[in-house]
């Protein structure tokens, strides 16, 4: 199959109507940086859930971006199959990229029997999932074997699935990229983060460490609370910057830990970046990560970062040098760590300064497009 002469590749990234996360921050920035010249891009979400406006398509709108939304109810929707069987077809889409297990089955189903390509982006695996999710998570990697190109966004990932002698010839490794002129944009605003805690702890000397991402049970913001609680700086804040069915237990766990008018849960913010590079510290406490995009924009962000020692953050972060880890659910481990970086601002400075050249160099979303654009094209053979 190739695209018809004369027009570029047209192709449908398919993500997710809820939140606007790490899944769907990718998508954007690969799609913002795929020459218009050569891809025709087109932002999709599939909503499960009855989401009037998803965020994804609101954020590639004003990016320029054409969109679409297929709804359907359940995590497997025939409905949602139909609908996008339909565009594939009316639209001449050469290549739906897809992230995560429902829009990966919906998108097997759909194109099945058509001439459209199918690349899939693992993003990992929810741990400590419960039998459901876990069951559609396997049949999300049985499906791979289906699909054109899987290009897995960690090492980790990559050589878990190279595991399964059928997927060995569609597995391609192309790593995770941040928009670095998005980072760069958003410049912390004069006393960004200060209305968002109490005024003394809001003071131009107390320590802020923030983490950013959803508030679910395998992020292990739980283990941030302890460790903030335990951290001995006369001023110091905690800034949560997200969403999630967890909110109200990390509230009440803050409060019972004596830190409560010293953390603040901003909820999802647009101006998260903004808030982002106004931290002196960025913590990511998770099971399990690809490689993260939060930690990837704290980086660029020139933000030192104190990440657990799990594949897709080992990828990053070199002990030491570019930031500092510490084992994962340890919150006396965390605590040492966010103590040495309240002693040492010149250690912080220096370890943000590696920390943006190492993703500069290798983790821009501009190589990133040039690797997927490539390979739309082995794809589509001319």
């Amino acid at each position: 199959m190739r695209a018809a002469a004369g027009r570029p590749i047209r192709v449908l990234h398919l993500g997710n109507a809820t939140g606007l996360y790490g899944a769907e921050r990718w998508i954007l920035a690969l799609a913002r940086h795929l020459p218009a010249a050569e891809v025709h891009s087109i932002v999709a979400a599939l909503d499960d859930a009855g989401v009037e406006s998803p965020a994804l398509c609101g954020h590639a709108q004003r990016l320029g971006l054409p969109t679409q939304v297929f709804r359907g109810r359940g995590r497997l929707s025939f409905g949602a199959v139909a609908q996008l069987r339909d565009f594939v077809q009316r639209n001449g889409i050469d290549v739906v990229h897809t992230h995560g297990y429902k829009t990966d089955l919906v998108a097997c189903l759909a194109l099945a029997g058509t001439r459209c390509r199918l690349v899939s982006t693992p993003h990992g695996w929810t741990p400590g999932a419960d039998w459901k999710l876990a069951g559609y998570e396997f049949l999300d990697r049985l499906a791979f074997a289906c699909m054109d190109a899987v290009v897995p966004l960690s090492e980790a990932l990559h050589a878990e699935l190279q595991r399964n002698p059928l997927l060995r010839r569609k597995l391609v490794m192309i790593a995770n990229g941040v928009d670095l002129d998005e980072v760069d944009a958003a410049a912390p605003a004069a006393g960004a983060a200060a209305p968002l805690a109490d005024s003394d702890n809001a003071a131009a000397d107390a320590l802020t460490v923030g983490y950013v991402g959803r508030l679910v049970p395998g992020k292990r913001v739980d283990v941030l609370i302890d460790a903030f609680a335990a951290l001995r700086q006369a001023r110091k804040r905690l800034l949560i910057i997200g969403e999630g069915p967890q909110q109200e237990s990390l509230q009440r766990q803050a409060q019972a830990r004596g830190v409560g008018a010293q953390v603040t849960f901003t909820g999802y913010r647009e101006d998260r970046l903004q808030l982002l590079a106004s931290l002196d510290v960025f913590v990511l406490p998770s099971e399990s990560e690809g490689i993260p995009r939060c930690l990837l924009e704290a980086m660029a962000a020139s933000v030192p970062v104190i990440a657990s020692d799990i594949p897709g953050c080992r990828a990053l972060v070199r002990h030491g040098e570019t930031g500092e880890l510490f084992a994962v659910g340890d919150v006396a481990g965390l605590a040492d760590a966010l103590q040495r970086a309240a002693a040492s601002p010149a250690q912080r400075l220096a370890r943000a300064a590696a920390g943006r050249r190492h993703v500069r160099e290798h983790y821009s979303a501009a190589a990133m497009a040039e690797q997927y654009l490539a390979l739309y094209r082995r794809l589509l053979p001319s």
